[in-house]
């Protein structure tokens, strides 16, 4: 499966974006999809994820400022990201996990200013 992997740039803090990932696949087969992230020097993390089901999984430090969500007909996953903080600054990655494998969308930048 692709995955087309839009949104991110330059916002301030406090500000919102948000990141859509389109699969070129039905969400419906895909056992979760969601988005990673990775800062300078540091590991990759999970930011959030939606599983076919519909339940989710969102770090702690975003809870309560990042929503994930999907749209079926469009096989789209987005996340809103609000009041967001500089810290929240990293490459973001879409990725999504079927029985085959796990993939992965091209990193976006996001940057949070203070």
């Amino acid at each position: 499966v692709q995955l087309q992997a839009s949104g991110g740039g330059l916002v301030q803090a406090g500000g919102s974006l948000r990141h859509s990932c389109a699969a070129s696949a039905s969400i419906l087969n895909i056992v979760t999809m969601g988005w990673y992230r990775q800062a300078p020097d540091k590991t990759r993390e999970l930011v959030a994820r939606i599983s076919t089901a519909g339940s989710t999984d969102v770090a702690d430090s975003v809870k309560g400022r990042f929503t994930i969500s999907r749209d079926y007909a469009k096989n789209t996953v987005y996340l809103q990201m609000t009041s967001m903080k500089p810290e929240d600054t990293a490459v973001y990655y879409c990725n999504a996990v079927l029985n085959d494998g796990t993939y992965w969308g091209q990193g976006t930048q996001v940057t949070v200013s203070s």
